[in-house]
């Protein structure tokens, strides 16, 4: 079992910058490749990038490439998602999952465990 808790979210100015955390639970962090996802209302749960168990690969969607990074500390059991340039597309509240892989998961039936997902919010 993984337990994960995000934060780091809030409301930002357009062209601003949020770092959201993934903390988890569990001895076996660093066996499982990690995502984050984003769901805006009304609309399906989409990934936003994932990494795989060692850090050494990374998975972006066309609309956060060059804007947002992940990283992970398995030493702190700890995922990272930095975002940059901010869009107010980029606002719904942003999900970190675990999954057991060893490549990079790009789908919400990939994904084991979810946290409960933290919001952000960017203004115009």
């Amino acid at each position: 079992q993984v337990q994960l808790v995000e934060s780091g979210g809030g409301l930002v100015q357009a062209g601003g910058s949020l770092r959201l955390s993934c903390a988890a639970s569990g001895r076996t962090f660093s066996t499982y490749a990690m995502g984050w996802f984003r769901q805006a209302p009304g609309k399906e749960r989409d990934i936003v990038a994932a990494i795989s168990w060692s850090g050494g690969s990374t998975y972006y969607a066309d609309s956060v490439k060059g804007r947002f990074t992940i990283s992970r500390d398995n030493a702190k059991n700890t995922v990272f998602l930095e975002m940059n340039s901010l869009k107010p597309e980029d606002t719904a509240v942003y999900y970190c999952a675990a999954g057991v892989s060893l490549g990079v998961p790009r789908f919400v039936s990939q994904y084991n465990y979810w946290g409960q997902g933290t919001q952000v919010t960017v203004s115009s």
